[in-house]
């Protein structure tokens, strides 16, 4: 009797592993068109929560933010960087710490944990990762005066930091210039979307 009763008791607790190891994995799933933010948030409900919570706070509009992060990482919560290739074809280190939706670096992460009092956030959490984005963009607007519906110059900050931003650093890049000019369309083609969300 003692011992069906550990078994049951196993099974339940395999059980329950289980569901939650199912859970987890269709809460990290990417969405299936991360093209359309009315798609988005129809397949991934807190989301729209979660970025409404990050725009009240920083005052950075959702389909900024979401444009900057679909950029960033395709909505994959465990992006990274590509490796650098050692003779032109060994895989070797990643080109920076960059990780999760946000593609944020550890020093920078570390920043924002420290002055949002967010112990807890990790960067592949999207309600991290999107707050985090508020974060940064309320910084931006209030250090180097981007308004924050702004894409374009948000996003160039975003990727070569403030203070390379304010120095111009993106000037002799044309590659990052066309990444912040798509990330602006596809924050005005979210933006559209919005107003016919349901």
């Amino acid at each position: 009797m003692i011992l069906f009763k550990n078994m049951i008791a196993v099974i339940i607790f395999v059980s329950l592993i289980y569901v939650a190891i199912l859970l987890s994995a269709c809460s990290h799933k990417t969405p299936n068109n991360t093209e359309n933010i009315c798609d988005i948030f129809a397949q991934k409900h807190r989301w729209q929560k979660y970025a409404k919570k990050s725009s009240k706070k920083g005052g950075t509009p959702i389909h900024v933010q979401m444009a900057i992060l679909q950029q960033e990482s395709g909505f994959k919560y465990d992006a990274k960087p590509d490796r650098k290739k050692l003779l032109g074809f060994i895989p070797w280190r990643r080109q920076s710490s960059a990780y999760g939706y946000a593609q944020v670096l550890n020093e920078t992460w570390q920043e924002y944990i420290k002055e949002t009092k967010n112990r807890g956030a990790d960067r592949d959490s999207f309600k991290d990762s999107i707050d985090f984005v508020g974060w940064y963009t309320y910084h931006t607007h209030k250090r180097a005066k981007v308004s924050k519906w702004d894409a374009y110059n948000q996003y160039l900050a975003y990727h070569e930091g403030r203070g390379g931003f304010l120095k111009k650093s993106y000037k002799g890049k044309k590659w990052l210039i066309k990444v912040a000019e798509k990330v602006n369309r596809k924050s005005k083609s979210y933006a559209a979307q919005l107003k016919g969300c349901s």
